[in-house]
């Protein structure tokens, strides 16, 4: 008895269901499908736009989870399944999880904001949170750089999207600053003429830039001269270290003195 029962529910719920979830089934196929093709061609198309490459992995992403969660809906309405109840729960565990994960999603938005509004690039030399580099790679919770001396740096976006950065790549050349002292018993002429030899010979000052040499101060035994030379951000500690050698050396050249330190005795 119990078993023709049981054969009873089985068929009726067969005839009842057994449509409804083949055409789920088939809806699910078809929308996998359907969302397989649209995901290729976003694709396509932002590989032809003027998109960040960097944002496109996100952005499929994005389409992707929004599009099989409203399949996902569309096959249990087709079902019968209530979905009321369904997104009224989905809705409270993001919540919960939002909340849970308050840091993080700060770190998701501040990715989405850099990746939108790309304050730096890939490649570029930044200085943030204390630290200089050049990025390496920028995630959706972290940005990665990676420092002169090979050190690399994870950055949460978080922070990294609200507070001051520099990209000292942003323009493309960057200037580097120098100061340089000498006795003040040499000559105006012969200095300048000393640290324009030294600028012209560095091979990383660019050529169609023009560099300061000026005088910074003077004073009873010595003089301090401003030297700016003009670079790519890339070639910034090979240009500074080369002219550190090149200035000692065109003033030993031109018997350019260092500052002298001169004692007064009081009587």
């Amino acid at each position: 008895m119990d078993f023709e029962n049981a054969k009873d529910v089985a068929i009726l719920a067969i005839s009842q269901y057994g449509g409804k979830v083949i055409l789920s089934l088939v809806t699910f196929l078809m929308g996998r499908f359907i969302i397989g093709k649209f995901v290729r061609f976003l694709s396509n198309r932002m590989n032809h736009s003027k998109v960040d490459r960097d944002v496109h992995p996100f952005l499929a992403s994005m389409v992707i989870v929004l599009l099989n969660v409203m399949l996902l809906l569309s096959c249990a309405g087709i079902i019968g399944i209530e979905t009321t109840s369904f997104v009224a729960i989905l809705g409270a565990a993001s919540l919960a999880v939002g909340l849970a994960l308050q840091g993080s999603l700060a770190n998701f938005a501040g990715g989405v904001l850099i990746l939108i509004f790309k304050p730096f690039r890939v490649g570029d030399l930044i200085e943030a949170q204390g630290f200089t580099g050049f990025v390496e790679a920028i995630q959706i919770f972290n940005t990665i750089l990676v420092t002169p001396d090979n050190k690399t740096i994870i950055l949460p976006n978080g922070p990294l999207s609200t507070s001051p950065m520099t990209n000292i790549s942003g323009k493309g050349i960057i200037r580097v600053d120098m100061v340089f002292g000498v006795g003040s018993q040499n000559t105006l002429e012969a200095t300048k003429t000393a640290i324009q030899k030294a600028v012209d010979a560095c091979p990383y000052a660019l050529k169609d830039r023009a560099h300061d040499v000026l005088l910074n101060k003077l004073q009873p035994d010595s003089a301090s001269y401003d030297v700016r030379v003009w670079t790519t951000p890339a070639l910034y500690w090979d240009t500074y270290y080369f002219m550190q050698e090149g200035i000692k050396r065109q003033f030993d050249l031109d018997g350019i003195q260092a500052p002298q330190k001169v004692i007064y005795v009081k009587q």
